[in-house]
Formats: structure tokens, C-alpha cells, sequence
């Protein structure tokens, strides 16, 4: 969401305008650099990728493993199947929603001068998501569903959270499913194990302002 999108939006319009071609793998890196050099905004690559290709994605970002190809620096992006996906729900507040920059640029300041905390974070990040595709391929939905709590727990662990934010993550929580935010706030993401357990957490998710959907993937 936010500019991120509307930048994939318009690059993909001038595309199809111009009759212009650019491999896939390299237009997340020039959304990106529209963002980062015009607009002074820090961000990663991780949006502007799963908004190019969509459905399910696995990145990797690992030092050793970036390319670059014109100027453009991108990861290893693999294609996933939607159908190994377990019940997802995806919440939101109408309310409570924060700009990227707001957490994003404290913590980049931060990884950049070597704070310990962060940096130890970020590898935890990374393994955390090689152990979610794992799970996923191994049909695993369980252990998915502690992975998305641990990046969560993570998270708290070095940000200062807005606690209508976390109260969103805990009520989920309470309800039985599992719960990371979708982004940098005021929207989260989770396992959930049957449509008894769906009712539930939309309802006390509802309670607190917050809109519950079921994303289709495809």
C-alpha cells in the first residue's frame, strides 16, 4: 500500500503507454529508487516485489546472494504457490494507520550504526522467513503460525509500538490465531485454524474498530 503502490501503478501505466519493456526482477529496485532519491522516503525492497509480481513470494536478500544488472540492485525471488497457504485472515484499524517512515527511519539509523539489538533482529528476520517457506513446503500450518508470532515478538522486541497497534495483535491472539503486522502498523496478518475460530476473531476484532477480511491469493 501506499506510495510504494502508487509508484508499481504508475511504472506499470508508462510501461503499457510506451510499449517499454524492463525484466521483472529489476522494476521493484527502480520503484524503489523512485522513492529513496525523489521522495527521501526509507524503505526496502520487500513491497515493491511481492507488488510487481503478486501472489506468494520468497525473497532473499543475503548479501551474498544480490545482483545487480543496470545499475539496479535486486534479490533472489522465487515463486511460491498460493495453495500452499493455510485459512489467512488480514485485519486492519480505519483508524490507527502509520506512515513507513515513522518506524523505518529510526531503524535504519540504528542497523547503520551497529546497534547490536538490530542488527541481531534483522538476521532473526531472515531466518525467520527461510523457516516460513519451510514450513510452508513441508505443509506445516503450526509451525507457520509460531513463525508469524516470533517475527512479531521480534519486532516489539527493538521498536516502540503504538498500543492500539499491539492491542490488535494480542486480541488475535486471545481468539487463538496467530498475528504479525502487515506492514509498519495498524494492520496485521495471521494463521487461523477453523471458521469457529474465524467468527471469533472477527468479532473481537471488530470490537476495537478494526475490518476483517479473507485475502485471496492468487
Amino acid at each position: 500500500a501506499g506510495s510504494s503502490a502508487i509508484i508499481v501503478a504508475t511504472l506499470r501505466a508508462l510501461l503499457e503507454f510506451y510499449d517499454v519493456q524492463i525484466p521483472l526482477h529489476l522494476q521493484p529496485s527502480l520503484a524503489l529508487s523512485v522513492e529513496t532519491d525523489e521522495l527521501g522516503i526509507v524503505g526496502g525492497l520487500q513491497d515493491r516485489v511481492i507488488q510487481v509480481y503478486g501472489g506468494l513470494m520468497y525473497m532473499d536478500f543475503a548479501r551474498d546472494r544480490m545482483q545487480q544488472e543496470c545499475g539496479y540492485r535486486y534479490g533472489i525471488y522465487e515463486r511460491l504457490d498460493p495453495a500452499l497457504l493455510p485459512p489467512l485472515y488480514l485485519a486492519y484499524s480505519e483508524e490507527e494507520g502509520e506512515p513507513t517512515e515513522v518506524t523505518h527511519r529510526p531503524l535504519r539509523v540504528r542497523y547503520e550504526q551497529g546497534d547490536p539489538e538490530v542488527v541481531a533482529a534483522m538476521r532473526k528476520f531472515a531466518q525467520l522467513a527461510a523457516d516460513a517457506r519451510t514450513a510452508l513446503v513441508d505443509g506445516d500450518a503450526a509451525r507457520l503460525s509460531r513463525l508469524m508470532d516470533e517475527n512479531f515478538d521480534t519486532r516489539r522486541s527493538i521498536c516502540q509500538l503504538q498500543s492500539a497497534h499491539v492491542r490488535m495483535v494480542e486480541t488475535a491472539r486471545r481468539a487463538g490465531a496467530s498475528a504479525k503486522f502487515a506492514g509498519s502498523g495498524g494492520a496485521i496478518v495471521g494463521v487461523y485454524q477453523d471458521e469457529t475460530m474465524f467468527a471469533q476473531l472477527k468479532k473481537d476484532l471488530e470490537a476495537i474498530g478494526c475490518r476483517v477480511l479473507k485475502p485471496v491469493i492468487v
